[in-house]
């Protein structure tokens, strides 16, 4: 009978693994970058829809203090991370001043 036990109590203690990688979901859904669009956003957009051409308008549509909305909306189109998806944009900010 304690042999159940014994692999109920296995079971409920949770690894270190699990633990940081619910740690690490948990960081990856918040903004850990702070990002703010420079340059000329038209511009900018239009090469990136030339570069990745699943972009849409309206996927690189970018309102005044709803970059994380436009951000979520790249990322969800290129299967890319917010990390990621900051860094192509940054790229294409440098090419373009």
């Amino acid at each position: 009978m304690e042999t159940p036990n014994k692999t109920t109590e296995a079971t409920q203690i949770k690894t270190p693994e699990a633990t940081q990688n619910k740690t690490s979901e948990t960081t990856q859904s918040k903004p850990s970058q702070t990002f703010k669009v420079t340059g000329n956003w038209e511009d900018q957009s239009k090469k990136l829809k030339t570069k990745f051409t699943e972009l849409t308008d309206s996927d690189l549509k970018l309102e005044t203090g709803k970059e994380s909305e436009m951000l979520g909306r790249v990322q969800t189109k290129l299967n890319k991370n917010r990390e990621e998806v900051i860094d192509i944009i940054k790229q294409g900010q440098e090419q373009t001043v």
